[in-house]
């Protein structure tokens, strides 16, 4: 019997996944599915901001255009393309030593000129909306920059939430570490883009993957296997959303486009998740 209702676990995507995925979540609520009543939420990277926003009650339409935060979060990242190209080399190459990989990763990440943690955590809290952390269960991963082992940040973890939204967003080369207490922590996709078996025992579990056609199905896959979800629903882009995606995921100019191909896709993922959705709330 599972005792986990129904889960919701939001992937990785850089800007453009953002976007999708905000876009995405609004018109399936429109479409009579609110994915943010979710029993357990759980964000990695960009899903990170999106489960924070749809656990702290949020509207996801308020990301139909990107955040512009006031104060020292309005200045625009500040990227290291060197440190950038070093950290997709060694992740590149990582499939024989993932673990070293992502101590590799996390030297550069440290080393980096990505600007203030501050910035990016202002930049955080201005897209999610929100400082608390929800009653309910909300799981943001990371990745320690030293060790490379895995973080799950939530409620009782000692970070703020814009921090560990932060955290779980930062890239190396693109945004900073952000330190919580005492140790500094990067991008939760570096261990698993969508880290489903976090979601492990749920009823129904759904996960929105927006990196999909960038990574073999195994992967995810494997995670699935593990969660052993009773029902599980994909979704992932389809090819007209991955054309307004175009190459840079990180592209600001194509947040807009993307948002509106994730309301657009929207109206067929309904169709596939209205049932399993209902179903696993234990609604007849």
């Amino acid at each position: 019997m599972h005792a986990l209702g129904r889960a919701l676990v939001l992937g990785a995507g850089g800007l453009v996944g953002t976007a999708w995925t905000a876009g995405l979540v609004s018109g399936l609520r429109r479409g009579g599915v609110d994915l943010g009543e979710a029993d357990l939420v759980v964000g990695t990277s960009a899903g990170a901001i999106i489960a924070a926003l749809l656990a702290t009650g949020q509207d996801p339409d308020r990301l139909a255009a990107p955040a512009r935060p006031a104060g020292s979060g309005s200045a625009p990242p500040q990227v290291d393309g060197r440190r950038l190209g070093e950290a997709f080399a060694v992740l590149g190459d990582a499939a024989s030593d993932p673990a070293g990989a992502r101590r590799r990763v996390g030297r550069i990440a440290l080393a980096a000129e990505t600007g203030p943690e501050q910035a990016h955590v202002a930049r955080m809290r201005a897209m999610v909306g929100a400082d608390r952390w929800p009653d309910r269960p909300l799981l943001i991963t990371a990745t320690d920059a030293e060790t490379g082992e895995q973080e799950i940040f939530d409620r009782a973890s000692g970070a703020s939430l814009p921090s560990a939204v932060a955290a779980s967003t930062a890239f190396p080369g693109i945004y900073p570490p952000i330190t919580v207490n005492g140790r500094r922590y990067m991008d939760g996709a570096l261990r698993s883009a969508t880290n489903a078996g976090l979601a492990a025992g749920a009823r129904t579990l759904v996960v929105i993957d927006p990196q999909a056609h960038l990574f073999p199905r195994e992967l995810l896959h494997q995670e699935l296997a593990g969660a052993a979800a009773h029902t599980v629903v994909t979704v992932e882009p389809d090819p007209a959303s991955i054309r307004v995606f175009g190459p840079d995921l990180n592209d600001r100019t194509a947040w807009e486009p993307a948002y509106q191909a994730g309301l657009r896709q929207a109206a067929d993922a309904a169709e596939r998740l209205r049932l399993a959705w209902k179903t696993g709330s234990g609604a007849e």
